[in-house]
């Protein structure tokens, strides 16, 4: 009999229609990640080198006011710029380019230089929260811009420059592949079912509980049936919402709450401060109707034993299909067992 815990097969992802191999038959043994010392060490509130700390000067000469909680600004080194003229390329449809406008903004957490979104308080989180809500409205509103993409890089291993808790927000022209694809999937589930894709899907993970991580009265973390990263995690409202403006008061100090309880998880794991890249993928912002478009959080993290040994898409995975050995549900159960109060704090 075919048993999803014990043979390899092929996962199907409805939001990106890609599928990925699961081989679970190469982790016979119990989960026994590589084990090494807690990292202990904590950055220091305040940092005189850093660039985003309060007070400090910038690249351009820019200093940054001495901000209380959280902080934006335009980014110095910005990917997409406002100010771009028109243009196209077009040679026989093999050589195709065209200008893209966009806004990059820096959006620092704290003025803490020593924390992380899983060593906030709540209520700092939801801070955090009410300007991503704000920007989200803002950039969405400037007439060119059709999407605004709001993420965080956590980490050296994740690409992050500054160890201080921030995250950006590119705001672009155009929609970027990974949420065309997810709405494109969206409007067609929604068109074939009369019904939205992640709402059913949410539904259901609720009902069967082998990949729920955790959860609270309006959202779930869930690491999805076709994750393709060891501990990947997805965050989604229990109720239809297609944007951070549609969060209710309590959506948002509960969407707070649980980024903090996914990510004090993450450190837990392996004693470490977690890497992963984070994002929200919402509602366009090009005026076009977007009903059926369900808002949810991406966590794609590397590691897959220990503080230091990683996943590599490499070889097959770059010419074939992504592959992975732990299943999404041992990684849930993984997750779920683990304390939501920091290691940081039993070690004091």
């Amino acid at each position: 009999m075919f048993d999803l815990r014990e043979h390899p097969h092929r996962r199907f992802n409805p939001l990106t229609r890609e599928w990925l191999i699961v081989s679970p038959h190469r982790t016979k043994r119990p989960w026994q990640g590589q084990t090494e010392k807690p990292q202990t060490a904590i950055a220091p509130a305040y940092d005189p080198d850093c660039y985003l700390c309060p007070g400090n000067r910038r690249a351009g000469d820019e200093r940054n006011p001495v901000y209380a909680d959280v902080f934006v600004f335009d980014n110095d080194f910005a990917a997409l710029q406002p100010e771009v003229p028109a243009g196209r390329l077009d040679e026989k449809g093999l050589l195709v380019a065209e200008s893209e406008r966009g806004i990059c903004r820096v959006l620092c957490f704290s003025p803490d230089h020593g924390l992380t979104l899983a060593r906030m308080a709540a209520p700092d989180i939801r801070r955090v929260v009410d300007e991503w809500t704000n920007q989200y409205r803002e950039l969405g509103a400037v007439d060119f811009i059709s999407h605004v993409q709001i993420f965080e890089n956590r980490g050296e291993m994740m690409g992050s420059s500054n160890p201080h808790p921030h995250g950006q927000i590119w705001a672009s022209e155009s929609i970027p592949n990974e949420p065309a694809a997810e709405i494109a999937a969206q409007r067609d589930y929604f068109a074939k079912n009369d019904s939205c894709l992640l709402c059913d899907y949410v539904a259901l993970e609720l009902e069967k509980r082998e990949r729920v991580v955790v959860e609270n009265d309006s959202f779930a973390a869930i690491v999805p049936f076709w994750a393709v990263y060891p501990f990947e995690v997805m965050i989604a409202p229990k109720t239809h919402r297609g944007a951070l403006d549609e969060f209710t008061d309590a959506e948002k100090t509960d969407f707070a709450g649980i980024l903090k309880r996914v990510t004090t998880r993450y450190d837990n794991l392996f004693l470490t401060p977690f890497p992963y890249s984070m994002g929200f993928h919402q509602r366009p912002t090009d005026g076009g109707a977007y009903d059926f478009l369900h808002f949810h959080a991406h966590f794609y993290p590397p590691l897959l034993r220990s503080a230091t040994v990683r996943k590599f898409l490499v070889g097959f995975e770059l010419l074939g299909s992504p592959q992975r050995d732990i299943t999404p549900e041992a990684a849930a159960e993984r997750l779920r067992g683990l304390s939501e109060t920091h290691y940081l704090e039993n070690l004091k």
